[in-house]
Parts: C-alpha cells; structure tokens; sequence
C-alpha cells in the first residue's frame, strides 16, 4: 500500500478517537460544564448529526477542487473545531466544536475513500480501504482508552489536544504523500446526484446501515449487560472492552483481504455470525464464559464488515466523493438507530438484555436485504452452466 494510504488511515484513527471520546469522559465534562450527564450525551448526537446531515453538503461544495486540496481543507475545518472544543470554556462552545467536527469528519471520511480508490487498483480497493477503515478500529480498541487515560491523568483537555497533535501529524503526511496530480471530481452536481437514482445504491446503503445498527445497538450497551447480567466486575469491562476493540482490529484485517474477490460471500457469513452470536448472547447472557465467545464474535463480524461494504459501494455507484460520503452518513445513521432502538427497548420495560434481541432483528433484516441479490447471482451461475454449446465439436 502507498504511504498515503497510512496517511489517510492515520487520520480516520484521530477524528473517530475524537468521535467516541467524549463517551469516556462524560463525568469530567459535565463537572466543567455544570450540565447533567444527559447534556453531555447530546455532544455525541451533536457530532452524528454533523455527520449525517452536514458531511454530504460540505462534500458537495468542494466537488470541483483535486482530491488532495480538499482532504487537506476538511482537515484544517476539522483541526480548527477540535482547537475550540479543546479551549471551551462554556457548554455552547464545546457543542459548536463537536458540529464542526462532525460535519468535517464525515466529509474528509468520503475524500479519503475517494483518495484511496484512486491510488490502487479496482482488485485492491477492499485491501486499501481496510487500511484506511482501519482507523476506525484501532480508534475503538486504542484511541479511546487511551483518551480515557488521559482524561483521568491529565485533565480532559489533554485528549482534546493529543488529536490536535494527530490530525497536525496526519495532515503533514498528507501533503507529502498524496499526489498532487489525482483527478479532481470535474463534474457537476446534478451529475454526480444522478447516481443515487440506482435502486442497487441504495440497497447496499440499507445493508450498510443494518449491519451497524445490529452492531451498535449491542455495543452501545455492553457495559450493563456484562455488569448487571453476566456477572462481571466492573473492573474488569474496559478488559472485555479491549478485546472486543482487538477483535475489530483482527476481523478489519481479514475482511480487507477478502473483500475484493468474495465481496457478497463476506456480506453473507459475516452477517450470519454477527446475527447467530446475538442470538446466542442473548439466550445465554447470564453465562460469562458465552457472554466472552459472544463479545468476540460480534468484534470480528460487526464493523469489521466496513471494507466489504465499501466494496459493494464501489462496484454498484463508483468511487465519487459524494457517494463514499454519503455512505459514511448512512453508517453514522446506523449507530443513531442501533443505539436508539436499543435504549427505547430498555426503556420500554423489556430488560436490560433487550438490546441484543434488537440487534439480532436487525442483523435479520440485514441478512434479507441481501436475498435478492443472492438469487440474481445464483441465477447467473445457473445461465452460464445451461449455456448450449453452440461449437459443433464440442
């Protein structure tokens, strides 16, 4: 892979441990702030909404620029909002930062798909986008305990100002190794919106979207599951934590070898794993030892199916900014409602368990989006072994 590659993966690893961070840090920021734990969660839906609403838009303004001037525009954008939330001194501040962040992270997080696609080849955009997906695992694993450690040794600003220096080091690496020469979009807007007329478009984004979903409605409370549920001593979730972050990373890896050549095939298994421990995690909770299994497998197919999914983007809609944007939008969507769908079934009375019957629904539903295209294939195959010969001497 060319360095720019590890650039572009560098800083999907900075601004997703700026993402999840504030998640670990919550006491330290409603204290500062003199807001209740709730306000701080809001700077979570504050930064998904600035991905899910601003990141196309800001993408669309910079179409007609090279790739290269706008990865290092969305960084500047992106390294001033983490500067004002690392200097924030009211609650108001750190909200506009996180908005700024946001809106700046799902665009660059489209660029740099884009930059990626075009410095390899169509056999070795599943490998190049596992690298640059990469981050996102290694931010999970890594970067936000990390931050949670700085949190508690240095004081929270610390965690704002470490990305500060990452997204500086990341940008620096950038204007060194991304060619210069790498096509700009050249093309109009209504062009490059005509793409999303394609219904396969957005069926691989509803696949996109329910895979997260499935994922993150586990995750997000894995937490009270493994405490009140499987027995757990708190002291000992941010370890099962951590091996869940090891497992993403691992399963990243290995979907990224895959993705090219057995993209759908991937899809299926990968989705057929996530939805079975689910399953199996939710029937056996109160087993710490399946509870463990469980935790492993969902870190192994959940997320880790990103290089995959990206495939399918790429071959359905091509390699457009916007669209590779687009779809990070629909994966930021997907953790909203996985997270929300899980919480309104706890809320609603069915147990702290529930979150996992919601994921194992949506992993369901995820696995039938893909029917139809498993039956086009088959279909395919079928055609091509009943072809009549039409050579004599055959």
């Amino acid at each position: 892979m060319p360095l720019a590659i590890y650039a572009l993966g560098l800083m999907i690893f900075s601004m997703t441990t700026s993402e999840f961070m504030v998640s670990g840090m919550m006491i330290s920021l409603a204290n500062e702030f003199g807001v209740s734990i709730a306000a701080v969660g809001y700077l979570i839906s504050a930064y998904a909404a600035g991905m899910i609403l601003g990141g196309p838009m800001l993408t669309s303004a910079f179409l007609k620029i090279t790739r290269k001037q706008a990865f290092l525009l969305l960084s500047s954008i992106f390294l001033i909002g983490q500067i004002l939330g690392a200097v924030a001194t009211n609650y108001e501040m750190m909200l506009a930062a996180r908005i700024i962040t946001g809106i700046s992270s799902a665009a660059c997080f489209g660029v740099s798909l884009a930059i990626c696609f075009d410095m390899v080849g169509p056999e070795k955009r599943g490998l190049a986008a596992s690298v640059v997906l990469g981050g996102l695992m290694v931010a999970t694993a890594l970067g936000l305990p990390i931050a949670m450690l700085f949190d508690q040794y240095f004081g929270w600003r610390s965690s704002f100002w470490a990305v500060v220096v990452l997204v500086l080091i990341s940008g620096i690496l950038g204007i060194k190794a991304i060619p210069s020469s790498l096509r700009a979009e050249s093309v109009s807007l209504r062009k490059e919106l005509s793409v999303f007329k394609n219904a396969h478009l957005w069926a691989a984004y509803s696949t996109s979207m329910l895979i997260i979903g499935a994922t993150f409605s586990a995750f997000s409370y894995f937490t009270p599951i493994l405490d009140r549920l499987s027995g757990f001593n708190s002291s000992a979730i941010p370890l099962l934590l951590g091996v869940y972050g090891a497992a993403t990373v691992i399963g990243n890896v290995v979907t990224g070898r895959l993705a090219d050549r057995f993209m759908m095939p991937t899809l299926v298994i990968g989705l057929l794993s996530l939805t079975s421990a689910l399953v199996v995690f939710g029937f056996f909770v109160r087993n710490p030892y399946v509870s463990i299994a469980a935790v492993m497998v969902i870190g192994l197919t959940g997320v880790t199916m990103n290089p995959a999914m990206t495939a399918r983007i790429a071959r359905v809609a091509g390699t457009g900014a916007l669209v590779t944007t687009v779809h990070g939008s629909i994966i930021s969507l997907g953790i909203v409602v996985g997270s929300t769908l899980g919480g309104m079934a706890i809320d609603a009375g069915y147990g702290t368990v529930s979150p996992l019957w919601v994921g194992a629904s949506l992993g369901a539903l995820g696995l039938i989006s893909l029917l139809p295209y498993l039956a086009q294939s088959n279909r395919k195959v079928a055609k091509s072994t009943l072809k009549p010969c039409t050579d004599a001497s055959e």
